[in-house]
């Protein structure tokens, strides 16, 4: 009687993987959109002289640019967390160079 377990395959998880892509884009990407509009104006309209208070519009960037990284964030994370991964142990033959030695060279 054949007492062998049929060899099952494990599929990956991608539990982890959603939860890190909706956290990266929870606590990134959103803020930085939300960020990025009234930056924007502000920069570009001078408001913040309005408010009884005088700053160059130069120190607005740093927020701005910090808005866009949180962008790229939320954009970057999603894309390495859901890729599919290669498996590493399987290596085509054609790549692996000749076992026989080469012939001299005349």
């Amino acid at each position: 009687m054949n007492t062998e377990m049929p060899v099952v395959e494990k599929k990956e998880s991608k539990t982890g993987a959603i939860i890190g892509t909706i956290a990266a884009i929870a606590l990134c990407g959103l803020p930085g959109l939300c960020l990025l509009c009234p930056l924007s104006v502000g920069i570009f309209t001078g408001t913040q002289q309005q408010l009884g208070y005088y700053f160059s519009n130069w120190y607005g960037l740093l927020p701005l640019c910090l808005s866009v990284v949180f962008i790229v964030i939320g954009i970057v994370v999603p894309i390495v967390l859901l890729r599919k991964k290669k498996p590493a142990d399987a290596t085509p033959e054609e790549d692996l160079p000749p076992q026989e030695p080469l012939p001299p060279a005349s």
